[in-house]
């Protein structure tokens, strides 16, 4: 939460951090929800054993999408390269065939 950059806006300053912060059940630590709410972050985190993760679900299934079509990249799965400059490159030219295919079909 820290090394967030601050968020660019179309009218007004710049937000200096999120408005919510969506985590699964395994974030679920009373520490952590007086964390992010002294920094006015409200935490709509399910509770264990309380509430279902189906709503947030919803906001979950993006990332764990992206992440899915990164992992059938092989290279990036196993993380042959040493530097990272190397590995950014390598997710950079995923992330090109990733879109390219998207927009071909």
């Amino acid at each position: 939460m820290r090394g967030i950059p601050p968020i660019r806006s179309r009218r007004g300053p710049r937000r200096r951090r999120p408005a919510k912060l969506h985590a699964d059940k395994a974030y679920d630590n009373r520490h952590l929800r007086q964390w992010l709410r002294l920094r006015h972050i409200t935490p709509p985190i399910a509770r264990k054993g309380v509430e279902t993760s189906q709503k947030l679900g919803r906001h979950r299934w993006t990332i764990e999408r992206t992440m899915a079509w990164l992992a059938g990249c092989r290279r990036l799965y196993r993380r042959y390269e040493r530097q990272a400059i190397h590995f950014l490159a390598f997710t950079s030219i995923a992330c090109t065939l990733i879109c390219y295919r998207r927009l071909t079909n």
